[in-house]
């Protein structure tokens, strides 16, 4: 199958240029705002405090992306180059580095409100998934991610990659990390549950779900497999996050149940 021919630009009006990659990023945070507002009686937050919730987070997602992509994925050109780290025009996010940053914004709005950090960070597992989702689908528009060479059925050709069919690795994470993981996370957080059972199912389906794609999806240019000719930056990135999700939900089994009403209509 031929890749669809999707122009990347979404807008174009004189000078300004607006990308649909950088639409995912206002789909995410919106979809996170408003999600967040309907369910900021679970903690008896108010309006403002999700959106002040949301502005952190915000900011921890494209600081710590840019930092995470340049710490993992460009170390060598960020030290030769310090100020390269602030051209964000040239692409490179790394979603853990935004986690990460997610998580820094988490603490510190904990802080703020006097309320427990794991309170906070169940309230925002079930927010960000969508978000994933639309970005993974900014990759794919972008031809980004490939995946390796394959003749399934509904492999494709990239043209910016080469001629041979490959995995469309980013709609696979689109799928997994957007839609099933969103659905997973908001069952589970619209029922009694123990404290800490949000973050450590975000963790451990996340990271079990990046680290199955990993084995289809292209490993980066530049870093190829950094361990046993199979082992990719991804792979090393995400079992820490298998590891403490898994730890996080066995912990949580001895914790008391979280404040909020199941819903049944």
């Amino acid at each position: 199958m031929d890749y669809p021919a999707i122009d990347p630009v979404a807008v174009a009006l004189g000078p300004l240029v607006i990308h649909w990659y950088g639409l995912m990023y206002v789909v995410g945070f919106l979809s996170a705002w408003w999600l967040g507002r309907w369910r900021a009686d679970d903690l008896g937050l108010s309006k403002d405090d999700i959106s002040d919730l949301i502005f952190y987070g915000a900011v921890g997602v494209i600081v710590g992306g840019r930092l995470g992509y340049a710490l993992f994925y460009g170390i060598e050109q960020w030290l030769s180059d310090p100020l390269w780290v602030l051209q964000v025009w040239d692409g490179g996010m790394s979603f853990h580095g935004g986690l990460v940053g997610v998580i820094a914004a988490a603490l510190f709005f904990a802080r703020k409100k006097r309320l427990a950090f794991i309170d906070i960070a169940d309230f925002v597992a079930p927010l960000v998934p969508i978000g994933l989702g639309a970005g993974r689908l900014g990759n794919f528009i972008n031809q980004e991610l490939p995946g390796r060479v394959t003749d399934v059925p509904w492999a494709l050709i990239f043209p910016q990659v080469g001629p041979e069919p490959r995995h469309p690795s980013a709609l696979y994470e689109m799928l997994l990390e957007g839609v099933v993981l969103f659905v997973v996370l908001f069952w589970l957080s619209r029922r009694p549950r123990q404290r800490g059972l949000l973050s450590g199912a975000f963790l451990f389906g996340y990271g079990v779900f990046r680290f199955a794609v990993e084995f289809v999806r292209m490993p980066d240019a530049h870093l190829g497999f950094i361990a046993f000719d199979w082992v990719t930056m991804g792979h090393a990135l995400t079992l820490p996050m298998i590891v403490g999700g898994l730890g996080l939900m066995l912990w949580s089994r001895y914790q008391p149940a979280a404040n909020v009403k199941e819903v049944t209509q």
